[in-house]
């Protein structure tokens, strides 16, 4: 498809050049295309069970409405033709590698989101291509040519913008937003096209009166920092396309986590086990950064789907295995919900992590 642009004014113009690229139905395309009768087929890349949600679903499959993250047995129920494969993680991030390496042919400054979308800075191109839009027309044609898939891009000057861009034209879409078009092309959009923007946060700038990016743009910062706090000075930002973040090719942890969903709902009394072993899970990979994890956070899903979080965030970091269960031990006492209640999900989580010289020295477990 053709690359689509906006044109206007904008209050700011950046040296940066970034493509946000962004694979196409990503596991399900990847199956089709290596299961030739499955082309042209509502594919669902998911275990067909009870539990079960999807992970991915072919353009065809969206068609009746079926989405990530849906469960499966609904997604059955909407489209009852469609094949449903289980997830082959190792293909996928072999397929994923291969298009790394046709990344790094234009640019060192990659930042990968997921194993299908990474930012790119290509302010200096490597091909010596004149401008960010050729490199992303050279990528994608090598993608189509090298691996037989597909590929979204979109080109900005910053992130923010080239994330929102590479979702206008999907599917094998390409989108720029120039420095000088940014505002008109943000204004008209709803605000859940915010990259960061989900539906609590949404529901919140309903209540406000605000429903659209322009809606937003009218509140004055002051405006919004009363009625959404630190995230204010955020929104005021994004409405008016800002966004100075670089590509990091070194992603700092920010947060770790581990979960379960059960065969069958669990009440709470046969939880702490289970979550002992997530604390574990968690902490083993805690180990494998320096930074310092300031935050415990405990996370259930009731039986009829409700999500239920509370967090902690101790005078001192947590600093060992044990400390993490007690504190996560300890969340669990904090639901305030009826002994009858049954759970599906649970999960432990470290997060709001810091650099080790920024944190105070460790002391006893509750100071």
């Amino acid at each position: 498809m053709p690359a689509t642009e906006q044109a206007l004014p904008s209050p700011q113009a950046s040296p940066r050049k970034i493509v946000h690229v962004d694979m196409d139905a990503f596991y399900a395309s990847v199956e089709q295309r290596d299961q030739p009768a499955l082309r042209g087929r509502p594919v669902i890349v998911a275990w067909k069970a009870r539990r079960s949600v999807v992970c991915a679903a072919s353009y065809e499959a969206r068609a009746f409405g079926i989405h990530s993250a849906m469960p499966a047995l609904r997604a059955a129920r909407l489209c009852p033709q469609a094949v449903f494969l289980p997830p082959d993680f190792p293909r996928y991030r072999a397929v994923s590698q291969a298009a790394m390496a046709i990344y790094r042919r234009y640019t060192a400054l990659i930042e990968p989101l997921s194993l299908d979308e990474a930012y790119l800075d290509v302010s200096q191109n490597m091909a010596a291509l004149p401008t960010a839009t050729a490199v992303a027309e050279a990528i994608r044609a090598a993608v189509r040519a090298e691996l037989q898939l597909t590929v979204s891009a979109g080109v900005a000057p910053n992130k923010f913008l080239a994330k929102i861009a590479s979702d206008w034209n999907k599917p094998d879409g390409l989108c720029v937003i120039r420095p000088q078009q940014a505002q008109q092309f943000l204004l008209p959009l709803p605000v859940r096209k915010i990259p960061g923007v989900g539906r609590v946060m949404q529901a919140r700038l309903h209540q406000q009166g605000i429903h659209t990016i322009a809606d937003l743009h009218a509140r004055s910062p002051e405006e919004l920092g009363a009625a959404f706090g630190s995230a204010g000075a955020w929104l005021h930002r994004r409405a008016r396309g800002l966004d100075d973040s670089p590509v990091q090719t070194q992603r700092p942890v920010q947060s770790l986590s581990a979960e379960d969903t059960f065969g069958e709902d669990l009440t709470a009394e046969a939880l702490p086990p289970l979550i002992e072993n997530l604390c574990t899970r968690t902490w083993r990979a805690r180990q494998k950064t320096t930074r310092v994890p300031r935050t415990v956070t405990l996370k259930l899903k009731t039986a009829d789907f409700r999500l239920l979080t509370r967090s902690h965030t101790p005078i001192t970091a947590p600093d060992s295995e044990a400390a993490l269960r007690q504190h996560a031990l300890g969340l669990l006492l904090r639901l305030d919900q009826p002994t009858t209640q049954r759970y599906r999900l649970v999960g432990v989580g470290l997060g709001n992590f810091r650099d080790a010289e920024d944190c105070p020295a460790q002391g006893a477990l509750f100071a």
